[in-house]
């Protein structure tokens, strides 16, 4: 198999287009993804033409544990950006777990569509460090849950994030774990610890967008462009789709191409 290794400010995958049908891929993101024996990733993405006119693509995220993910903003924004590249398109649709979304690559980088559902503030409340911690809940196409900190690099992410993503409040499915700090006019800060992968990921797109959700409901940031800063120091921009405000928003930022190999 071909692959691309690539990631989305931070955000790191192994890329395959047109990948082989009828495979089993979860075992083969768990082996393509391991740091150690693998490639090393956050993520396994497989890109698939399902039309030509106009063109859409199908993008499947396995993540390193073999799940599959029903969102993950920075997987379909590197998979635009192969498509820039192959096709020279820039822009397209792309469909994950059956939702449609936009995705345009130009010189500011590459930035996708997320859709916005339900948002319940206060959903669940965690011990951390001694003292009571409120999350409050926005979907993204996929779970998240966003704590507002003063300090959000005085975290314990992995620790913190390892907790609240197994509360039993929020079992069976768990979540997405964003601790979030205001830095300023129409900036945030966040790290993102991100189930599935199970760890602290250097960035998260959905995440991202959850967070300015969340952060705009407590008045923190107004309804435009919010610059997210993450782990990676490689920060995401947020902004609501003019033609759905409240129901989607544009994450974008840069992608990297890391290396290109061919493997089993």
């Amino acid at each position: 198999m071909r692959f691309r290794k690539m990631h989305g400010a931070g955000n790191d995958f192994v890329l395959l287009t047109d990948p082989a049908p009828a495979r089993d891929w979860a075992p083969t993101a768990r082996s393509l993804c391991a740091r150690r024996t693998g490639i090393g990733a956050d993520g396994l993405v497989l890109v698939t033409q399902t039309d030509t006119t106009p063109p859409v693509f199908e993008v499947a995220c396995f993540n390193t544990d073999g799940s599959t993910s029903t969102m993950c903003g920075n997987a379909l924004r590197c998979a635009a950006w192969c498509l820039h590249a192959d096709h020279g398109l820039r822009d397209m649709t792309l469909i994950m777990a059956g939702v449609k979304h936009g995705a345009v690559v130009d010189a500011d980088g590459v930035r996708v569509t997320a859709e916005v559902g339900a948002v319940e503030m206060r959903r669940v409340q965690a011990v951390i460090d001694g003292r009571p911690l409120w999350f409050d809940a926005a979907r993204t196409g996929t779970e998240h849950v966003v704590a507002v900190v003063r300090d959000v690099d005085a975290i314990d992410a992995e620790t913190c994030g390892r907790l609240v993503r197994h509360h039993d409040q929020l079992a069976p499915l768990g979540t997405n774990v964003n601790f979030v700090q205001a830095a300023g006019d129409q900036t945030l800060k966040i790290r993102t610890y991100e189930r599935g992968v199970e760890a602290e990921t250097l960035s998260c797109g959905s995440g991202a967008v959850a967070a300015v959700v969340i952060a705009a409901a407590r008045g923190l940031v107004g309804q435009s462009q919010v610059t997210v800063h993450n782990a990676s120091g490689t920060p995401l921009t947020v902004r609501p789709h003019w033609d759905r405000p409240g129901r989607a928003y544009w994450v974008g930022g840069p992608v990297a191409l890391v290396f290109e190999g061919a493997t089993a």
